[in-house]
């Protein structure tokens, strides 16, 4: 498939997950992947270690920032603080159905309130030159989400947003775990491009249930703009290596997966000292050998040592170790 000029593959933010280890890992897989923050919230982008939240390393580019809030002044500062460590994007959470986001007035309870969703786009587009995006689901609850879903998208599209990225669920705000929000709402891919169909100036990136390039593609069709992986990218992280020969027109990735763990061990050895939690890119490399000989003991081996004091790039060397070990014995 040849990329046209708007197109974005991405992954997406994930609460406790997509931390700046993450994404240095997915950076190794995939150059043109656009990756994103977790989810931070304007009070912490205002108030907290803003270093901590919003630092980031310059090989993560193409990287966006993602915000909850609900109060336009404060998302506008955020945006302009975010902005400032230098994001490619500023997006808004309109879509994260859990109880603390909830009590916040923010996530997925905001596809209830699309003129203050619009409000808080205009403040936030007033506040930056980078681009402000909003990623949502096709509605919450009891909506008849034929009908809402494009008066939301119209009416924050009229306040400047360009770009939707579109969870293709609904979200059921009582009732339903964030993660039983993530599988019981039925998908539904037609209505998103009937979304498509109804505004096709805007950028509609499709999310939801993507399991790999072949599925994303199929999905998409040749009318959306994009892709969004979430739990794919990461408990099958390879799958990211395919992305930029199948839309980017770059040859397919080189490196084995052996030759990534060699960066890992390397990347935490650089920062393992000073930062400690740089441990947390134990986890974030769990799947880098799903699907192949050695992947269980790769798993077992990084997961008890996790409850040990061992540097991160020592678990890494033992998982490498383990798996070797057992291949030459087969």
């Amino acid at each position: 498939m040849t990329k046209n000029q708007n197109f974005t593959v991405s992954v997406a933010p994930m609460m406790d997950w997509t931390d700046r280890h993450c994404r240095w890992f997915h950076r190794q897989l995939s150059a043109h992947t656009r990756l994103y923050t977790e989810m931070v919230v304007a009070d912490a982008v205002i108030h907290g270690p803003r270093d901590r939240l919003l630092g980031f390393d310059a090989i993560e580019y193409p990287v966006a920032l993602q915000i909850g809030g609900s109060d336009p002044d404060k998302l506008a500062r955020a945006t302009e603080i975010g902005a400032s460590y230098g994001y490619d994007e500023v997006n808004l959470n309109v879509g994260c159905p859990s109880d603390r986001v909830q009590a916040g007035r923010f996530g997925a309870c905001l596809m209830a309130e699309p003129d203050l969703v619009a409000d808080c786009v205009t403040a936030m587009n007033g506040a930056t030159e980078v681009e402000v995006t909003v990623k949502c689901r096709l509605g919450i609850d009891d909506q008849s989400v034929e009908t809402t879903l494009p008066a939301f998208i119209e009416t924050v599209a009229g306040a400047g947003c360009e770009t939707f990225i579109i969870h293709a669920r609904k979200a059921w705000l009582k009732g339903l775990s964030p993660k039983d929000n993530r599988t019981i709402p039925p998908i539904n891919y037609d209505l998103v491009h009937a979304m498509k169909a109804r505004f096709p100036e805007l950028k509609i990136i499709i999310n939801g249930q993507l399991t790999d390039v072949s599925h994303a593609s199929e999905v998409m069709g040749d009318k959306l703009d994009g892709a969004m992986f979430g739990r794919a990218a990461y408990n099958t992280p390879w799958i990211l290596t395919e992305v930029d020969g199948r839309w980017y027109g770059r040859d397919v990735f080189a490196p084995s997966r052996l030759e990534i763990a060699e960066r890992l061990m390397g990347y935490a050895q650089r920062r393992e000292d000073s930062d400690r939690s740089t441990k947390a890119l134990i986890r974030h490399v769990m799947g880098l050998f799903a699907g192949q000989a050695g992947a269980r003991v790769w798993r077992r081996t990084l997961s008890e040592s996790l409850g040990r004091k061992d540097k991160p790039s020592e678990i890494i060397q033992a998982g490498v170790t383990a798996m070797l070990a057992l291949q030459r014995a087969a």
